[in-house]
């Protein structure tokens, strides 16, 4: 017979509720989201009246979570950067030759000779003991570090005419890839969250480029002015000062330009003391004078190699370098054993800030070469929105008109059943914290589409009830019961088709994948529970002795 227990009639009511309520913030999405930013700006840098008056603009404890606005319907910038590899193996490269012309010191004299970036030439002056200084430097090699370069080593050594050559092994070369990229995306993640946007888009491209798409920011050149700079520290011994650019610095060295002082050029040594990726921490400042600065700090290890080379190097000007620019060169005063300092310069307190967010989310491994860049415009975000409104709304009107006029009063209890569908759908994506793009709106459609295709089923299978002169009740009882198995079976096979869709695709295919599938689980909770249990309260209170479908 029609009858639905009282614990599950609670059930449904509260997940209807719970829905509805989760969905209340986004109809009043202006409001919350000063609110939210508000929060979240008390939260990092205490309170102020305009916040607290930002903060008040919705209720603490009514639900905050809303469905983010993807790039297309917020405006914001889009980014393709390319990874310059190579940029790894030159650095690598760098990094070999002190503890190569370390290990060789006591076999024979060596002095690097001009290469390619990813090689690394040492000549011996001693011809006669290459195969010796081959394999101490072979024993110097590491294996590759991952399960498709097992086995290997990551360096390969040659020797000819008394030239040492030492390059990068194939696979270690496919290694340095992958952790490059996985190092640059998780970099680019921290430098724009750091500062506050919301919602990026952020995924590898292929084997070295990175799509980057970050709703609610002003320019795709504000966007580049985050990301784009390497922010690559280092403390570099300082050889000489030079005013002429083309001056040759000797190998080894590399001549750098100052930022403060136009037309000065220092010679450091190309290795570094101390490198941006010892930094723990760094914050924006202000120094002795009042102008902005940056104050920094070293790990362990770095405050150690920091802290023993300023002891044996004092009177020596010592070079702090970023981004290939010497942004200051002090003179070594004294001993610094804390591992903690300040950069200073010609800042102003943005660009102090800015810098201070770089070193802290680290240095890109490699730099990154802008393919493409796109800035949307609020203006056409809103165009977007617009339509997607129209859309949903003839789509939605279109619906209920036909319900009604097909079904008429099981009709409006399916429209509804429709109405609370939508509320919940916009409920979960705000609880999971989803962004909503257009192709989510086309999935939305598509649900509101769909969602009476249960109600039809049902209702139909009412109608044929009927024709037999059950009666009534146990004609709605086995209209649901036997409606079940086709439901299930419909939606199973869309569901299956929004999984393929959400982990084969990316972006906005996964976007539309999320909507549907969970406007398919919302749909089928409506069908089957909550029009049942409309019809179970008129039925139970009319108590008709014939009905009408």
């Amino acid at each position: 017979m029609l009858q639905i227990d009282l614990w599950k009639r609670i059930a449904i009511i509260l997940v209807c509720l719970a829905g509805l309520t989760l969905a209340l913030p986004n109809a009043f999405y202006s409001p919350v989201e000063q609110h939210n930013d508000a929060v979240k700006a008390i939260e990092a840098g205490g309170s102020t009246p305009d916040l607290e008056a930002q903060r008040a603009l919705w209720p603490e404890w009514l639900p905050s979570s809303l469905v983010n606005l993807g790039l297309d319907l917020r405006g914001g910038a889009h980014l393709l950067a390319e990874v310059r590899l190579e940029d790894v193996y030159a650095s690598r490269m760098e990094a070999t030759w002190p503890e190569v012309r370390d290990a060789l010191r006591g076999l024979t004299p060596v002095r690097r000779q001009q290469s390619p970036e990813s090689e690394l030439r040492v000549r011996l002056n001693d011809p006669d003991k290459m195969a010796e200084a081959m394999e101490i430097v072979r024993d110097l090699a590491r294996p590759v570090q991952t399960l498709t370069g097992a086995g290997a080593s990551d360096i390969e050594v040659a020797g000819n005419d008394g030239v040492l050559t030492i390059t990068l092994s194939d696979a270690e070369k496919a290694a340095t890839n992958e952790r490059t990229m996985q190092h640059s995306l998780e970099i680019v993640r921290r430098r724009i969250d750091e500062v506050g946007t919301r919602e990026p888009t952020i995924q590898r491209q292929g084997s070295d480029r990175i799509l980057i798409q970050v709703p609610g920011i002003g320019s795709a050149a504000e966007l580049k002015a985050i990301i784009g700079t390497t922010a690559q520290l280092t403390f570099n011994p300082v050889v000489r000062i030079a005013t002429d650019s083309s001056e040759s610095p000797g190998i080894g060295n590399k001549l750098v330009p100052s930022v403060d002082d136009e037309g000065v050029f220092y010679v450091i040594e190309s290795a570094p003391v101390v490198t941006g990726e010892e930094l723990v921490d760094a914050q924006p400042a202000f120094d002795q004078n009042g102008s902005p600065a940056v104050n920094f700090r070293f790990n362990s290890a770095g405050a150690r190699k920091f802290g023993d080379y300023t002891a044996e190097n004092i009177g020596a000007p010592f070079a702090i370098v970023l981004d290939d620019e010497v942004v200051s060169a002090p003179t070594i005063q004294s001993h610094i054993p804390g591992g903690s300092g300040i950069i200073t310069g010609r800042f102003d307190v943005e660009e102090s800030t800015n810098l201070a967010v770089l070193l802290r989310a680290g240095a890109l491994p490699a730099k990154l070469d802008f393919l493409e860049e796109r800035t949307i415009g609020p203006e056409l975000g809103q165009d977007s929105i617009d339509a997607g409104k129209v859309a949903t709304t003839v789509a939605f009107g279109a619906v209920l008109f036909f319900m009604w006029a097909s079904y008429g009063l099981f009709g409006i209890f399916a429209n509804i059943a429709l109405i609370i569908n939508v509320g919940i759908l916009f409920g979960l994506l705000s609880l999971i914290g989803a962004t909503l793009t257009l192709p989510g709106i086309a999935g939305i459609v598509l649900t509101v589409g769909m969602a009476v295709d249960a109600n039809v089923l049902i209702f139909e299978r009412i109608r044929e009830e009927l024709k037999t002169a059950k009666g009534p009740a146990r004609a709605i009882a086995l209209g649901y019961e036997k409606a079940l198995s086709a439901i299930i079976d419909a939606n199973i096979t869309t569901f299956i088709t929004a999984v393929i869709l959400f982990a084969m695709g990316s972006g906005p295919v996964r976007g539309f994948a999320i909507t549907l599938g969970l406007g398919i689980t919302t749909s089928v909770f409506t069908a089957i529970f909550v029009t049942r249990l409309m019809v179970v309260f008129w039925f139970e209170r009319r108590r008709p002795k014939t009905i009408e479908v």
